[in-house]
């Protein structure tokens, strides 16, 4: 559900107008109205900008401290925890920000020289480790040393006699060989001339070990930073944010009467406007609370169960609701947990998800962010739903568990298995019954913001589609087209074509009618046809891990200790592979089935923005 926000309106003499704002802070709760673009105000640019730098630098020290803690803290005169934040202030903050940055942008280039140098060892190499100096004595005793390269077979033996040639090394079916003429001798062979570093292979390796080791030496000084100073950095990242929004409040006030008056308007939710009031009387500020216009762009947040909660993280990849929206986030939840576990289709997988996702929150919880929580929680419930899906096909890693012969598995057989054609109808089933839920849904948003009349035509194409269900599944009940079914056919029609648009001309009432008829026959087939997706892809899922498994069995030799090995390494790539691309399949077609059928059926509009109070960054 979206919470119930209050208006108000603040008006402020300017000499108390930074204590007021420092109230307002401490309380975290006021959502400050947008009047004007932040983002197009210089400061609000340069802060926006140093914030970027900022968080720039703490991705290097994370990855930098990361990288120390996969390669096992071989440096133990570091510390093993991160230090504190110590207070800082803007000059420090960005004058370590700087030093970050140089440090980076040397690493960076010390990575490029060692390129550079490895490139050159790497074509020197080859010709092993000879002493240019040999080579400067027989340009002085009036002999050029030239070095070439071809293929193998190319290589023509008259060359030895003609040009004082010499073979040095042979790789690759290509030679490598040298040339020693005399001064002013022209050397015509078809052959690439070699192009050398003007350095020996020694001196290469010596070079090399040297930037290796500056290049260690920078890492050590930025390794030192992210424990000593990444909780630091974060403070002067926060305080970055403080100032950002203390300025973008600035930004939003209104001055009147000659700046001697600053006026402010926000939204906070309505459970706190008393905790609100009672503030500013007791500080004798003045202020007002305002209605709420359907032209006001109400900021929005969610109040769900813990259950809906898992799934808002859904909700925000398409878009906020409309402040006077419901939230359709509890109510796409459940199909959308029974649609990933249809899509993926395997016991098997959703057993894996289920026990990788526990152990992860069980034994990493300390490694892990506090926002990773949720979507390890998500994953669970992901797994389960896709393990008693699975038992409907009776797959479990792309084998039938329904032929193993366990008696337990038997009965269950019995009770849940679905053959391919039930399971086809049962995808045709939800669809329509989350089509028709969120027509429902549709009906309820309408009668809830704008009056029961403006949902009876939405209602009325319920009532059609239900009836012809209904005539269809059970003639004995209500007969198809009988006296009963014509009089709710007429029902509905009377809503759907006389009371679509409220106070509207009656023949404007009809023709919006047809238009609604033309689209509900040409747009309601294929909104159901979509939700075939969900028996096409538990299905090709399932063929595919029981081709990894014949693949596994059928490629391993017979040998009692290769066999296994083969068959196994076959076994666990290729479900892996399975498993990533049905798992992202299996997220992405459900969301697109709640972002187009499900939302476009429930009249959803979207469009809110976020709730975000002013306050402390901590």
């Amino acid at each position: 559900m979206i919470v119930k926000m209050s208006k108000y309106a603040f008006l402020i003499y300017h000499k108390e107008y930074d204590t007021f704002l420092n109230r307002l802070r401490e309380m975290g709760a006021v959502h400050v109205k947008e009047t004007q673009t932040a983002a197009d105000q210089p400061q609000i640019q340069q802060l926006l900008a140093e914030r970027k730098r900022v968080q720039t630098q703490l991705r290097l020290l994370k990855k930098t401290r990361d990288d120390k803690t996969a390669a096992g803290g071989e440096d133990n005169t570091q510390p093993a925890v991160l230090a504190p934040a110590r207070p800082v202030t803007a000059e420090e903050g960005a004058a370590q920000v700087d030093h970050i940055e140089r440090l980076s942008e040397q690493t960076g280039e010390q990575h490029t020289v060692i390129q550079s140098i490895e490139k050159d060892i790497a074509a020197i190499s080859v010709w092993g480790d000879f002493d240019y100096a040999n080579i400067t004595r027989l340009q002085q005793a009036g002999y050029d040393v030239t070095f070439f390269t071809c293929p193998s077979s190319r290589y023509d033996t008259a060359w030895n006699e003609a040009y004082n040639a010499f073979v040095i090394n042979e790789l690759q079916s290509a030679n490598y060989f040298i040339t020693i003429t005399p001064h002013g001798m022209p050397v015509e062979i078809d052959a690439e001339r070699a192009r050398l570093p003007d350095s020996s292979l020694a001196q290469l390796r010596e070079r090399l070990r040297i930037e290796q080791e500056r290049t260690d030496e920078l890492n050590r000084k930025l390794a030192a930073i992210a424990a000593a100073d990444f909780r630091t950095l974060e403070a002067y990242d926060a305080l970055l944010s403080n100032d950002l929004a203390w300025k973008n409040v600035h930004i939003q006030t209104v001055r009147e009467a000659g700046d001697k008056l600053m006026m402010l308007e926000g939204w906070i939710p309505t459970a706190l406007e008393k905790v609100l009031e009672q503030t500013l009387d007791r500080d004798d500020y003045f202020y007002r609370k305002l209605k709420v216009t359907p032209e006001d762009d109400v900021p929005i947040q969610f109040k769900n169960d813990r259950f809906s909660r898992l799934f808002e993280l859904i909700s925000k990849l398409y878009m906020l609701p409309k402040y006077g929206e419901l939230d359709l986030t509890p109510f796409f939840a459940p199909f959308f947990m029974i649609f990933f576990g249809l899509c993926l289709g395997d016991s098997g997988y959703g057993l894996f998800l289920l026990l990788a996702a526990s152990a992860a929150k069980m034994f990493m919880r300390k490694k892990i962010q506090p926002s990773m929580m949720p979507v390890l929680s998500l994953v669970q419930i992901l797994g389960a739903s896709t393990f008693f899906c699975g038992l409907l096909t009776g797959t479990f890693f792309g084998a039938g568990m329904y032929d193993w012969g366990i008696p337990a598995l038997d009965v269950l057989k019995a009770h849940v298995f679905l053959d391919n054609n039930q399971m086809f109808a049962l995808a045709l089933i939800l669809g329509v019954v989350q089509i028709l839920f969120g027509m429902c849904l549709n009906a309820t948003n309408r009668i809830i913001r704008f009056g029961f009349v403006y949902g009876l035509s939405t209602i009325g194409w319920i009532i059609l589609l239900v009836s012809m269900g209904v005539a269809y599944l059970l003639p004995g009940a209500m007969p198809m087209f009988g006296t009963i079914h014509l009089a709710v056919i007429s029902l509905s029609g009377i809503l759907i074509f006389l009371l679509n648009s409220p106070g509207k001309n009656p023949l404007f009432n009809i023709g919006l009618g047809l238009w609604d008829t033309y689209n509900m026959a040409t747009g309601l087939l294929g909104d159901v046809l979509s939700y075939v997706r969900l028996f096409a892809l538990g299905l090709s899922g399932g063929i595919l891990a029981g081709v990894f498994n014949s693949l596994a069995t059928g490629m391993s030799p017979d040998n009692i200790i290769v066999g296994p090995i083969v068959m196994t390494l076959i076994f666990v790539v290729g479900h892996a592979i399975n498993i990533f691309m049905n798992v992202l399949g299996a997220f992405v077609h459900p969301m697109r089935l709640t972002f187009v059928e499900f939302f476009k059926n429930s009249g959803y509009e979207g469009g809110g923005s976020a709730y975000n109070p002013f306050k402390w960054n901590k």
